[in-house]
């Protein structure tokens, strides 16, 4: 397979374009290997209004946290811990319903607050590294190497980026530091920067030169391309024909958006807060640029954090509102802009849905889809965005195939801590550790 993919990349004149793995290609070798488990994380900003989301919660005003009504939905048969079928799904989480058997629901963990520091920046910082409060030595914050890190040092050595960092913040203003920005991070202090603009990542991940230069890079390669077919059996033509046509897509969105780019700028008025792509169609291309990368092999790893955390610039959340609007604002409103937030719950739930389908569609060599072998989570710092609660969080994990049980609503006890889920996953992700950070133990319920 090395010295196929390497005959196909000969000449391209600076661009590299990886390829998924083909069964017909393997010669001999384990289809298996090609097809490791991934793990990527959606990270929502701000929380959830619980009403809408969790279940059992939907007549509450004040948001009673962990336990409270979610156990109403359980039947209260277990008071510290339930896994039970993944039933009707709250109106927040409905755009899921096509691939809830795919879900988990994980309600109950929590996270501890480290006082002298700002919620929002703690919750999104420390979110992947969730160290012991006070045990980091020369921080403010209880922020340490994050899970994805932690993780690629043992997978990320055998792909060409051990990390990959998505972010959809669009403002140009960077009124907030950077620890109200970043999930990821090499250690204290040291952030490990994630890319907005989708060009920029578009070429990082298939370009090793401009690619103003290349009108299509497919157009490029397809030549070549031609003898690597003809050693393709049906259905690995099949995933080669998929696989193109999803970066043909890809290419002509960012050539969408240039174009866009270039006649805004000759009107002669200033860049708007907002994104100039529809604020669900730059998400979605974000989304297509980490699955081409985790499909083709690029990395195994990857975090996307769909917005920045109290940032009062506004969006426009085309679709929702007339008008550009601030998640952050609106979540101190809560009472009043209720239905706004939903909305806005349920919109990024949407995109985190279209990109597990867009997984769950991609087939793999050996017969199974991306999503069988990615670990990919939902989630969010906050428990509730009005409230500033660390404890209950809004946690999905979607994927992992025979690894995983799956179609459940989980229910930790009391008190579990979030760093149990990513304990779980690392050990899922082959990693023989343990603990990690404040972790108590593993999620038992989640694996096979």
């Amino acid at each position: 397979m090395t010295s196929s993919r390497r005959r196909f990349l000969r000449g391209m004149g600076g661009v590299a374009l990886a390829l998924p793995c083909f069964e017909s290609l393997a010669q001999g070798q384990q289809v298996a290997a090609s097809n490791a488990l991934r793990m990527a994380h959606f990270y929502v900003p701000i929380g959830v209004v619980r009403r809408g989301f969790f279940p059992g919660e939907a007549d509450d005003v004040i948001p009673e946290g962990n336990l409270g009504n979610v156990m109403k939905s359980l039947g209260e048969q277990n008071p510290h811990h339930s896994a039970q079928p993944l039933a009707e799904l709250t109106p927040t989480m409905q755009p899921l319903e096509d691939v809830k058997q795919h879900l988990n629901l994980i309600t109950g963990m929590d996270r501890t607050f480290q006082q002298g520091t700002d919620v929002h920046a703690q919750c999104a910082s420390c979110y992947l590294s969730s160290a012991k409060p006070y045990t980091v030595q020369g921080s403010a914050w209880p922020l340490d190497r994050t899970l994805d890190h932690v993780v690629a040092d043992q997978v990320g050595s055998s792909t060409p980026f051990r990390t990959l960092e998505f972010s959809c913040n669009s403002h140009r203003d960077n009124k907030e530091s950077i620890y109200f920005d970043n999930i990821s991070w090499y250690g204290t202090g040291h952030l490990a920067p994630s890319i907005r603009d989708p060009r920029k990542m578009y070429r990082r991940l298939f370009s090793t030169q401009e690619i103003d230069r290349y009108r299509d890079v497919t157009s490029l390669v397809l030549e070549d391309a031609r003898s690597l077919q003809r050693e393709l059996g049906r259905s690995d033509r099949d995933k080669f024909a998929e696989y193109f046509e999803s970066i043909r897509a890809i290419e002509s969105q960012m050539e969408k958006l240039e174009s866009m780019k270039a006649e805004l700028s000759q009107v002669g008025f200033e860049e708007p807060a907002e994104a100039y792509m529809p604020r669900g169609d730059y998400i979605r291309l974000m989304g297509d640029l980490m699955i081409a990368a985790l499909q083709s092999g690029l990395t195994r790893v990857a975090t996307f954090m769909v917005g920045p955390e109290r940032w009062d610039t506004p969006y426009m959340f085309d679709g929702l509102f007339d008008k550009p609007r601030s998640h952050h604002q609106m979540s101190h409103n809560q009472t009043k802009m209720i239905d706004d937030l939903l909305k806005v719950d349920r919109f990024h739930v949407e995109q985190y849905a279209y990109l597990v389908r867009r997984m769950q569609s991609i087939r793999e060599s050996d017969g199974t889809s991306l999503l069988d072998n990615t670990l990919f989570t939902y989630g969010s710092g906050l428990g509730d965005g009005s409230t500033h609660q660390y404890n209950d969080l809004p946690i999905i994990m979607a994927g992992g195939g025979k690894r995983v049980r799956t179609g459940q609503h989980i229910n930790m006890p009391e008190g579990s801590p979030l760093a149990n889920l990513w304990l779980t996953q690392a050990r899922l992700m082959g990693l023989n550790m343990d603990a990690f950070a404040d972790s108590t133990g593993l999620i038992s319920d989640v694996l096979a």
